[in-house]
């Protein structure tokens, strides 16, 4: 999460760029040798609070730190449900591993860097935090399982923009062509 609006070198909006597009376009490149394989794309709670907007994918319009983190990982969990439908050779599932002990936040000079350095004694442990990602990895219960959010192991619904088919489809088309990939049909 970054405090302020920055691009990257490609002129892609820093988070965006962070938190979605390099998992969609890392994903992507490796698709064909993941056949059968297992994605696991870590996502936030906090996508309940991100409002997607196609039209605005590079925040543009207005940028605020914790909504623009929220929509990257209201992307997140899109691209999982999208992925799985576009690649039935993958189980692809996200998970939130709840408020890990972790760098989040120590990036900005102001108030996320205090509330978190002061939260940190009761934030989760990076092991804890963990636990879903290994379980979606290696777990013979979790092996079945394919466009899902998960968080404490269990399979939750996510919000209900998460769930927008339509969005998805329309963030993975906009996404391919903000990366330079061809934007494929659903299976």
């Amino acid at each position: 999460m970054f405090a302020s609006r920055k691009q990257t070198s490609e002129g892609l909006e820093q988070t965006f760029a962070l938190n979605h597009l390099a998992p969609f376009l890392l994903t992507n490149l490796l698709r064909d040798r993941l056949a059968g394989g297992r994605v696991v794309t870590t996502t936030s709670d906090a996508h309940k609070s991100g409002r997607l907007d196609l039209d605005d994918l590079q925040s543009e319009k207005s940028y605020a730190a914790m909504r623009v983190y929220g929509t990257s990982k209201l992307c997140n969990i899109l691209f999982t449900r999208e992925l799985a439908k576009r690649a039935p050779e993958l189980h692809a599932n996200c998970f939130h591993p709840g408020v890990v002990r972790t760098g989040f936040g120590k990036n900005d000079n102001g108030i996320w860097k205090v509330l978190t350095t002061v939260g940190g004694p009761f934030f989760r442990s990076p092991q804890r935090g963990a636990r879903s990602l290994v379980w979606l990895s290696l777990s013979d219960e979790a092996a079945g399982l394919t466009g899902e959010y998960v968080q404490d192991e269990k399979v939750l619904a996510p919000s209900a923009q998460a769930q927008d088919e339509t969005l998805a489809e329309g963030l993975w088309e906009h996404s391919a062509e903000l990366v330079g990939l061809a934007a494929d049909t659903p299976a």
